[in-house]
């Protein structure tokens, strides 16, 4: 079995992953999924100064504290950077890393470089002109493919704004990632923001696989994102048998 540890994306909170943890949880996985500094539940801690670090200390210390191993990292959209500064740091804890329509970040690259340049420009101009600089606004659900009333009654009393610092922040990391083996999902169902990310991924010789929905996987498509996770949470394949 595997200890899965979910890293949620911009403006949402560690429940954003209850359809996905709680099935996961039935199979005999472990399951941990916080909340990230200053977002949702704990936006009462939200300030100027959270940033890409306050959030990679989060999740190290969930690894730290409860003494996890063999860890099946998962980030969603943003938490694709946190994902792989943690890696970076804990390269011996965590035995996969997996990027959920999430960004695949180098050395020095912040998230707003990895970006589509018209989403960029939105993201920028919506901090200045409604965040005081500081905070981006929640996206319209229907944007990231989420269609069903019920969803959306669900996820929006849930989400807040996000700092976007955690967008300009570069990453920083030591080399240590590269001996994490990773693997990318893409959402494909939707304007596809993460396409470049996803041939990144390919052109690293990373498995990637497609699930037909929206953005929010978790939500939209539960069981799907059930199976691809448990399958990529197997045994890592040994390049010399023709492993993908």
């Amino acid at each position: 079995m595997a200890t899965f540890v979910l890293v949620h994306g911009a403006w949402h909170g560690g429940w954003c992953w209850d359809r996905v943890a709680g099935p996961l949880r039935a199979a005999g996985h472990e399951v941990h999924a916080p909340t990230l500094t200053g977002l949702s539940e704990r936006a009462h801690l939200l300030s100027p100064l959270v940033g890409l670090e306050t959030h990679v200390e989060d999740v190290v210390r969930v690894i730290d504290v409860l003494g996890l191993t063999d860890v099946v990292l998962v980030g969603h959209s943003y938490a694709g950077q946190v994902v792989t500064a943690v890696a970076d740091r804990r390269p011996g804890a965590v035995a996969r890393r997996v990027y959920l329509d999430a960004f695949v970040g180098d050395d020095g690259e912040a998230a707003r470089d990895l970006l589509p340049e018209t989403v960029e420009h939105h993201w920028a101009q919506s901090a200045a002109e409604q965040g005081f600089g500081w905070l981006v606004a929640v996206r319209k659900l229907s944007v990231l493919g989420v269609t069903e009333q019920a969803d959306v009654d669900w996820l929006t009393p849930r989400l807040t704004p996000h700092p976007w610092k955690t967008y300009t922040d570069p990453l920083r990391l030591t080399g240590a990632v590269d001996s994490v083996p990773a693997a990318f999902v893409e959402c494909v169902s939707w304007m596809r923001v993460f396409a470049a990310q996803a041939e990144r991924a390919r052109a690293r010789g990373w498995p990637v696989r497609e699930i037909e929905t929206g953005h929010e996987a978790m939500v939209t498509a539960p069981e799907e994102l059930v199976a691809v996770l448990t399958e990529l949470a197997g045994p890592v394949p040994d390049p010399s048998d023709g492993g993908d």
